[in-house]
């Protein structure tokens, strides 16, 4: 258990009902609150853990980390990420599978794994050197970011960058989570502490855009806009201010609403709408990416 203050004096001061579990137990701090970055069901797991985690890291911030031959072929294609992520931008996947393919052997440490699971961080290896991963989660909240998110995000961006450990970023993100809940408790502050993270961050920094890449979001994920290195996006990618289905509705409301046939209408402008202004061949033409790769290159590129 670990709180502030105690369950006795909740309970005397604001006549909560609560003990120490449900006020301070390892669930309530790796879900809830983000205090824990990793929980275990015994010691020796835990040790294990730890073990796992160390293998990652240099003995000291001013010492290069180690270096784990994995028999893994840095050339090898990944023709399966063809197929991973679904081409219908608003159909959910599981990232973890996308890191899986890239990394060598599948191996990935996830870090505070059931906190703020719209974005997925962590530790793993590309060609025997430990890199940090930071990826939106289409899977939960389709990945988009939020306060929690956003702290979550920076911090481990800070420590990867303290600890001189690559950073790579996937991208897939209908934007920030819009609502009143959060633009009342400060995510434009908190937003902005990723920002920061990324902009500060002085160690080498990839950027792969998998699919959606939409409004503030796009520019706080590694962007060129906030020094990424090498930025690189797959074919069906897409990049512009907010979705093309939105977009179209609210730059072409009257052509809509007088339109004998909108459904139609909307159609043929979203059609163009991806074409013109969202392709990421658009966005390489501008210079906010180095290149438009196939997916069964990416492992290859981003080593």
């Amino acid at each position: 258990y670990m709180f502030i203050t105690g369950p006795e004096v909740v309970q005397a001061v604001t006549h909560e009902a609560v003990d120490s579990e449900s006020l301070g137990g390892a669930s309530v701090h790796h879900l809830r609150s983000g205090v824990a970055h990793f929980t275990a069901a015994d010691e020796e797991a835990l040790l294990g853990q730890v073990r796992w985690l160390l293998s990652f890291l240099p003995p000291n911030n001013l010492s290069p980390g180690p270096l784990v031959e994995s028999g893994d072929d840095p050339h090898r294609a990944t023709p399966e990420l063809q197929t991973l992520v679904p081409a219908d931008p608003q159909q959910p996947y599981d990232v973890h599978a996308v890191i899986e393919a890239l990394v060598d052997g599948g191996e990935f440490l996830e870090v505070q794994s059931e906190y703020a699971r719209n974005l997925v961080v962590g530790f793993a290896r590309m060609d025997g050197l430990t890199v940090g991963i930071v990826a939106n989660q289409p899977d939960f909240l389709a990945g988009v970011l939020d306060i929690n998110a956003s702290e979550k995000g920076a911090r481990f961006i800070s420590f990867c960058d303290a600890f001189h450990i690559p950073l790579i970023t996937l991208v897939d993100t209908p934007g920030f989570m819009p609502g009143t809940e959060q633009e009342h408790d400060g995510i434009i502050r908190h937003g902005a502490k990723m920002i920061y993270a990324y902009s500060e961050a002085s160690v080498p920094k990839v950027t792969l855009i998998l699919r959606k890449a939409y409004g503030g979001a796009y520019i706080v994920m590694s962007s060129k806009h906030l020094a990424g290195d090498l930025n690189f996006a797959w074919p069906n990618a897409e990049i512009a201010v907010m979705g093309p289905e939105g977009a179209v509705r609210i730059v072409f409301r009257k052509e809509l609403e007088g339109a004998e046939n909108p459904a139609q209408v909307q159609a043929d402008l979203t059609r163009r709408y991806r074409d013109e202004l969202a392709s990421p061949y658009v966005a390489a033409a501008r210079g906010y990416l180095d290149d438009v790769i196939d997916p069964k290159e990416s492992r290859a590129r981003l080593i």
